[in-house]
């Protein structure tokens, strides 16, 4: 796909989705590297009703990485896999606390070392929590960019690295969130909305 393609196709979906960002609430770094580690195989807007009352509950890393994990499982019940979640957090927030003062790292490869957290993971907390530019992967965006010929690779990570070879780098972040949304939106994986679609003239699956 030829550059000019890919920018007007960019433009068209940051103009549909204006509102695009990340959907899970967060008042700051912790809490968002919490969220993203709890959404993995679940809905954003599930994480969402389970997180206001397990921060009010465990407001920190120290808070969180003190508590028992069959304690916290309760707060967390109603996502997928919350057992081996909550071991996850519980274990991810006590090496924050005893390595990183209760801070969040601004460094991928100390991220990805937390329990708990992989490569989506690390690149979102960079990019929401720290501002770098970053493509993290999901089933939308590998949906997604695979399917209107953004790119053509057959796994996470190599849709990953070849997003990052086509695209312009300051558009990173916000391409991952103008993705997210059109897959959510028009794109979904049973019945895409080709019809209603913002950018079926440009769609290869489409063509």
């Amino acid at each position: 796909m030829k550059k000019e393609v890919i920018n007007k196709i960019l433009d068209i979906l940051e103009e549909t989705y204006p509102e695009a960002e990340c959907a899970l609430h967060h008042q700051n770094v912790f809490q968002l590297i919490v969220s993203v580690a709890l959404s993995a195989q679940t809905t954003d807007k599930s994480v969402n009703q389970v997180t206001p009352d397990l921060f009010a509950a465990y407001p920190d890393a120290f808070a969180l990485g003190d508590a028992d994990p069959e304690e916290v499982s309760k707060y967390i019940k109603r996502i997928g896999m919350y057992k081996t979640k909550s071991k996850n957090i519980v274990n991810m927030a006590k090496v924050l606390a005893e390595k990183y003062d209760g801070q969040v790292p601004d460094d991928y490869d100390k991220l990805v070392e937390l329990p708990g957290v992989g490569r989506k993971t690390a690149n979102v907390v960079l990019s929401v929590g720290f501002g770098h530019q970053r493509i993290a992967v999901d089933t939308h965006v590998f949906r997604v960019a695979n399917r209107i010929g953004l790119v053509n690779a057959k796994d996470v990570l190599k849709t990953e690295l070849a997003l990052m070879e086509v695209l312009p780098e300051d558009r990173w972040s916000r391409t991952h969130h103008s993705l997210i949304f059109h897959g959510r939106n028009c794109c979904a994986a049973r019945k895409p909305d080709c019809e209603n679609c913002s950018i079926a003239e440009y769609c290869e699956k489409h063509l």
